[in-house]
């Protein structure tokens, strides 16, 4: 999104080293057996640790067989400081007090002579992380070279090898990537593809702004950057040089104010950069030229700095696989030019998309296998995730946050994770939201907003993601300095440390032409148990006013026909269930009656129906020819797209067709709309267009 537009596989990672200088723990360790001859047996092992952190490290081994083929392998070592492994990918690895046992997997049991396999794990560790000094493959130990023995006579050698990264480690990116949880984005403002970072209609990003945002308790910042209208042609592409100091000014003001800051390439991925299919030689200039000047004007920024190589790349006229290759050359080209430009370039953090920042796994598979190629530890893997599409931009019937689109964010996460965190390697989820607020924050229901975000914030935090917000200004006003959704940024907020309640709603709707009756919600308790409901300060009574049975929270007839007064249309009263932890849930209290709607004439461009809300909200719409065929764009669902296609307006009385609508409906074909409301009301409406000219009518 980004602005104005719209299984692991076996994964074999070949670790990197941890500090420069600094010996890897790739230890060879043997024991020379003599006896009668019966088979040649041998095997080499290496053992490294890629990444360590407080109370937990990532380590690779690879086993190297010196002997005759083996058919099934099983390696033993003992740790010496009390280590566990936690976690392991590509063996089966289970502990019995201090010895480990790592099984082949179905894939790798046949290692033939010469030929290696390799396996990985996360393990725990205190005090000390010493490395197992001998390792046993089928019972023999390994020691470098080759036996034809089999006698239990042994004697015990170890030697010890030490090589040194080129790429040394200043602190280990796993924590300092969650270091930088939460992040924010500093969207429509320099990524702006107008004449300067105003043309988006953002106001000129100041101090103040930044100081702002650092007191709402974010650690990070992405700061997209869109170079190509200030650039020179070929062949050097210069970047015009007020430009850049502008970049560097807001970039020093974020280090000031103690920010893990990111710069990338932005919508250049859209303008310049997608033509690299057709384009080769000077999209690749190009792009290398603007990397090798950012490089040289930042080498020696503060390792805070995060470089990120490309927003959402993505390529004209080629398919995903061909796209992950191009993107593999331009990751490369990144990495290749920012390390060779030294300072605190050589081991600063590197952030490489995946191909359209894509969660899928084939995209994150193609991603590892790059990362696995760098051998540098000082990578960074990122996606962008804007929720299950229908229920992000409320088409196809996705109005609600439920179980499909609960499993898309979950899916999502488990993929980024296995196939990276769990192997040492970070992740950021570089943008996140919802597309619906590309056009206003209400397409999507206040209540099922707030629990998309509950939910998101919790299960990154499970999975050791680190969140940037995509704001491009609609929700932190960039001179007032206040939320435009207080609820919204108190459930984010709440969402970094811990779980919040919810409920199947925020709504409690009561028709004003029926008796009033006592009214349930089903509490989400989320891990916490509920506390009370009050209205404003006042407690209200258990028993009395309410009742808890298990997730059943019941509103008394008594406490509605209480609040509700007089009962005039809309919200008569607003409660709020309070848990033991987390924000409280709001609940509405509103009288409605069925929606109302007029006959109405205009054209393609202007027609509005009159709708007499009475109370209710719109929740979504569909539309249908007379033979039940779907009606209008997206025609694969008789459901249209909020707001796209359709909108209320609450204010006005009128219920709007947009011309996008009506360019996909067919000429003096009658279109049934039936109009679905959060009260669970439905209105059926008609509406015919001639040429440019429409007419409605309510039969």
């Amino acid at each position: 999104m980004a602005g104005m537009r719209s299984g692991a596989r076996s994964l074999r990672r070949h670790f990197g080293l941890l500090v420069a200088g600094v010996t890897a723990l790739a230890t060879s360790v043997g024991l020379v057996a003599a006896g009668e001859a019966e088979a040649a047996q041998g095997c080499r092992v290496d053992y490294s640790v890629a990444s360590q952190w407080s109370g937990g490290f990532s380590a690779n081994v690879s086993v190297t067989n010196l002997g005759d083929r083996v058919d099934g392998w099983r390696l033993v070592w003992t740790w010496p400081s009390g280590q566990q492994v936690t976690q392991a990918w590509n063996a089966t690895v289970t502990s019995s007090g201090s010895q480990a046992t790592a099984t082949n997997v179905g894939y790798n049991a046949v290692i033939a002579t010469g030929a290696s396999v390799s396996f990985g794990f996360n393990a725990s560790w205190a005090g000390t992380n010493t490395a197992p000094s001998s390792f046993a493959l089928n019972g023999v130990t390994c020691n470098g070279g080759t036996t034809t023995t089999t006698t239990t006579t042994t004697t015990t050698t170890t030697t010890t090898t030490t090589t040194t990264s080129t790429n040394p480690v200043p602190g280990n990116a796993m924590e300092q990537v969650a270091a930088m949880q939460p992040g924010w984005n500093l969207g429509n403002s320099l990524d702006a593809t107008g004449s300067d970072e105003t043309s988006w209609g953002n106001p000129r990003i100041t101090e103040a702004l930044l100081d702002n945002v650092k007191a709402q308790g974010f650690k990070s910042i992405r700061i997209p950057v869109t170079w190509g209208q200030h650039q020179g042609g070929a062949p050097s592409y210069t970047i015009d040089s007020a430009y850049l100091n502008r970049v560097k000014e807001v970039v020093g003001w974020a280090l000031a104010d103690g920010f893990y800051v990111m710069i990338n390439i932005h919508h250049d991925s859209w303008q310049w950069v997608n033509a690299l299919p057709s384009d080769r030689t000077n999209v690749l200039a190009r792009y290398n030229a603007t990397w090798t000047q950012l490089a040289s004007a930042f080498k020696d920024a503060s390792p805070k700095l995060v470089l990120e190589s490309v927003n959402e790349p993505q390529f004209a006229g080629v398919d995903d696989t061909r796209g992950d290759q191009l993107l593999h050359e331009l990751n490369t080209s990144f990495r290749d030019i920012v390390r060779r430009s030294g300072g605190n370039n050589a081991t600063r953090l590197l952030v490489l998309p995946s191909l359209h920042t894509s969660g899928d796994q084939a995209r994150l598979d193609a991603l590892a296998a790059s990362m696995n190629g760098y051998n540098d530890p000082n990578l960074i893997a990122t996606i962008h995730n804007y929720g299950y599409w229908p229920f992000s931009v409320n088409i196809a019937g996705g109005t609600r946050f439920d179980a499909t689109a609960q499993k898309d964010l979950t899916d999502t996460f488990d993929r980024a994770y296995n196939t990276f965190i769990a192997r040492g390697i970070p992740v950021i989820l570089g943008e996140y939201g919802l597309l619906g607020f590309d056009r206003h924050t209400g397409t999507i229901e206040q209540g099922e907003k707030l629990k998309f975000f509950e939910y998101l914030g919790y299960y990154a935090r499970t999975k050791k993601i680190t969140t940037m917000l995509w704001d491009n200004g609609q929700h932190l006003g960039r001179t007032s300095f206040q939320w435009s959704d207080p609820e919204l940024i108190a459930q984010i907020k709440s969402s970094w440390t811990t779980r919040s309640g919810t409920a199947s709603s925020d709504q409690v709707f009561s028709a004003k032409s029926s008796a009033i009756t006592a009214k349930s919600l089903t509490l989400n308790l989320n891990g916490t148990s509920f506390v009370g409901l009050s209205q404003g300060s006042a407690e209200l009574v258990r028993g009395t006013d309410y009742t808890v049975s298990g997730d059943q929270l019941t509103l008394s007839s008594a406490l509605i026909t209480r609040l509700s007064g007089s009962r005039a249309y809309g919200t008569n009263a607003v409660l709020h269930a309070r848990f033991s932890q987390g924000v409280p849930w709001r609940i509405n209290l509103i009288t409605y009656d069925t929606p109302v709607l007029s006959n109405a004439t205009g054209t393609t461009s202007s027609f509005a129906i009159p709708t007499n809300f009475r109370g209710d909200l719109l929740a979504t719409m569909e539309a249908k020819y007379a033979d039940g065929a779907n009606a209008g764009p997206q025609n694969w669902t008789s459901f249209k797209e909020f707001d796209r296609t359709f909108a209320p307006n609450y204010t006005s009385g009128t219920t709007t067709l947009t011309s996008d609508f009506f360019a996909e409906v067919n000429d003096n074909a009658r279109v049934t709309l039936t109009f679905h409301y959060w009260s669970g009301a439905r209105v059926t409406y008609y509406v015919t267009k001639s040429g440019s000219s429409v007419t409605g009518t309510t039969s």
